[in-house]
């Protein structure tokens, strides 16, 4: 280690543990230091790892949350970024907060920001790289799915022979010949079709020939078992597969791998989707089937609002993370499985890290919300106004709906709340502010780091 790198580790390890003793913590501002002492720092740090990153438009939290689980099944060390700290800085902070095994082999299954993969392999060749999904996601950022999925292949480019872990079903994923080993995962439990994507979707047209995209059978948005018929362009050979769907219901969801049955106590087809990447990583690593079925059934699966779940005075408030019309369309397919009667709360931000345009609620079905079984209705947030005007275009009458611009003043309403559960809707930063006052309250013991 250099005499650069070693004063950058220093000031980020000291800087760390200021923030953790005297403040209320940070998983980035470390990170920042550390770099700006030693641009070159990862290279360093990430030494002696073997290191999977998780990457893509949805789900990356929850499925680096269930690998990691998977892999402690066969290693005894294996590091993360449970806080959802993405970008470089976060990554960083995350290598100086572990303490490498000095016997046995080191693992870090990394979250990482699709733009900032490259600043990741630029230092460090992974082991693999999972693709979950590319959905249109905060357009300011990234723009239409293509510059997403290039921004990723840009950081691919620099590690080519790591293998790639790619959704299968995902089309995009199939559209660019890379010098990579892939194996892919996706589903296979419905008879063969004939059938496109709703008109609304993107990402339909075939790479080869533009021609649009016809499926055997779709899952959801425009993933499932396609092809194209002018080209003969399809889905490519699955490595691992659900091959089942059992019982679904917003907090638990039952299916079968590969044969093998499995249950998370989590709900959601697409959480279905972040179960089987964490499968395929284990599979990959030697995980036995077994040992996957224990790390996948651990009850403690949820991470910060992915559909955690909080007693306020006996509310159950469960907070849902939502950011794209993929994304909420999704989670509100999930509540539709909600047989007792519940609140909508919804809380919209519109923030660097939520994305600034806030016109993607416009493409999600709300309209669905007034079919289910919702006694009263809640708007907050930054955008408050935005988020209120979409429920009533979608049909919430005024006496149903109370809107609370002051966050404190929505958490103290959600006490008054008819119903025993609470269903949170909130971009990312409105979720964190929620988790913060929560926790100021003392619902929870801490915010987020």
């Amino acid at each position: 280690m250099s005499f650069k790198s070693t004063l950058a580790t220093w000031a980020g390890k000291s800087s760390y543990w200021f923030l953790h003793t005297f403040r209320s913590g940070g998983s980035s501002l470390p990170g920042k230091i550390t770099t700006k002492v030693d641009p070159d720092i990862l290279k360093t740090l990430g030494q002696d790892y073997d290191v999977v990153i998780i990457t893509g438009t949805n789900g990356k939290t929850l499925t680096t949350a269930l690998t990691v689980k998977v892999l402690r099944q066969k290693f005894d060390h294996v590091l993360t970024n449970p806080t959802g700290s993405n970008m470089e800085q976060g990554i960083v902070t995350t290598f100086l907060t572990d303490h490498k095994s000095k016997n046995g082999k080191n693992i870090a299954v990394l979250e990482v920001d699709e733009a900032n993969v490259i600043k990741v392999t630029k230092y460090i060749k992974p082991l693999a790289f999972v693709f979950t999904n590319i959905f249109r996601d905060q357009m300011d950022r990234y723009g239409e799915i293509y510059t997403t999925y290039q921004k990723i292949l840009d950081g691919v480019a620099l590690a080519p022979e790591a293998t790639i872990i790619a959704n299968g079903d995902t089309p995009i994923f199939n559209s660019r010949d890379l010098p990579n080993p892939i194996v892919y995962y996706g589903f296979n439990n419905q008879p063969d079709g004939e059938m496109r994507a709703h008109f609304n979707t993107d990402g339909v047209l075939c790479p080869r020939c533009q021609h649009i995209i016809h499926y055997k059978f779709i899952t959801y948005s425009n993933q499932g078992k396609y092809y194209c018929p002018n080209c003969g362009w399809h889905r490519p050979e699955l490595r691992y597969q659900l091959t089942q769907l059992g019982e679904l219901t917003p907090n638990s969801s039952k299916f079968f791998i590969d044969g093998s049955n499995f249950n998370l106590h989590i709900g959601g087809l697409y959480n279905i989707y972040n179960a089987l990447a964490a499968y395929s990583v284990g599979k990959f690593l030697g995980v036995p089937t077994s040992a996957i079925q224990t790390a996948l059934n651990d009850p403690d699966e949820r991470v910060f609002g992915r559909q955690e779940q909080i007693n306020v005075d006996g509310k159950e408030i469960i907070i849902v993370l939502v950011k794209n019309p993929v994304g909420i369309n999704q989670v509100i397919d999930m509540v539709g499985t909600e047989k007792d009667p519940f609140s909508f709360v919804g809380l919209l931000n519109a923030n660097y890290a939520d994305g600034l345009d806030t016109s993607w609620i416009w493409d999600g079905d709300f309209e669905k919300l007034t079919q289910m079984n919702i006694q009263q209705y809640m708007t907050g947030g930054e955008r408050y106004k935005d988020i209120t005007f979409r429920l009533k275009v979608a049909g919430v009458q005024d006496d149903q709906l109370w809107v609370e611009n002051n966050l404190k003043d929505a958490v103290a309403k959600i006490k008054d709340l008819p119903t025993k559960r609470v269903y949170v809707f909130a971009t990312y930063t409105a979720m964190l502010q929620l988790r913060k006052q929560l926790a100021a309250d003392g619902y929870i013991k801490e915010g987020m780091a």
